[in-house]
């Protein structure tokens, strides 16, 4: 399994975990999404160290790296192996996006697409899930088509926008959680 399936795992698994399960699906189900932001950082760095990386972000202040921070060039989540160098490189960069605004969306996924990274992922919302199409297809036409073909094929590791949204309550998380992957060679978002 690659990093991108277990940390997918990880994620499901760590919203589920009772510290994060309630305080997530409260927070989707009422549209409360500073609170939702809050709760998904939480979960976002537990399946972090889960699947063995080491997560800096807001209230998470990283140790790995010589100068100390929660967050690293202006990114939510900044995910790092363990190693003997100083200045370790991100596995992992993710933004958690809280607004409706497009474009705030489409900017979060430039700065994730802007950094070197094997896992870039952007955490989204939409109130209802059948908006997540829409959402999908134009953060395709605003960001991805502004790539050259050069630029997106040369992108290494995986991209992926995940769009949390109210579905049915009975079932959180599952189905709360759509993850879209870039396909490099058609600069399509896939579902995966």
């Amino acid at each position: 399994m690659d990093t991108a399936d277990q940390f997918r795992v990880a994620v499901m698994a760590q919203a589920q975990a009772p510290v994060f399960h309630e305080p997530l699906k409260s927070a989707s189900m009422a549209g409360h999404l500073g609170k939702w932001t809050s709760a998904l950082t939480g979960c976002v760095v537990a399946a972090c160290r889960e699947i063995g990386l080491r997560a800096s972000a807001k209230g998470y202040e990283c140790e790995l790296l010589p100068v100390r921070r929660s967050e690293y060039l202006a990114l939510d989540v900044m995910a790092f192996p363990e190693g003997d160098k100083r200045w370790l490189f991100p596995s992992a960069v993710m933004e958690l996006e809280n607004s409706q605004e497009l474009d705030k969306i489409a900017y979060a996924l430039w700065k994730v697409l802007s950094v070197r990274a094997g896992l870039r992922i952007l955490f989204c919302y939409r109130r209802d899930a059948s908006a997540a199409p829409a959402l999908i297809q134009h953060m395709r036409h605003e960001v991805i088509d502004a790539m050259s073909l050069h630029g997106r094929l040369s992108l290494e590791g995986q991209t992926f926008v995940v769009v949390g949204s109210r579905n049915d309550a009975d079932t959180f998380p599952f189905g709360f959680f759509k993850w879209w992957e870039l396909n490099t060679h058609t600069g399509r978002f896939e579902l995966f």
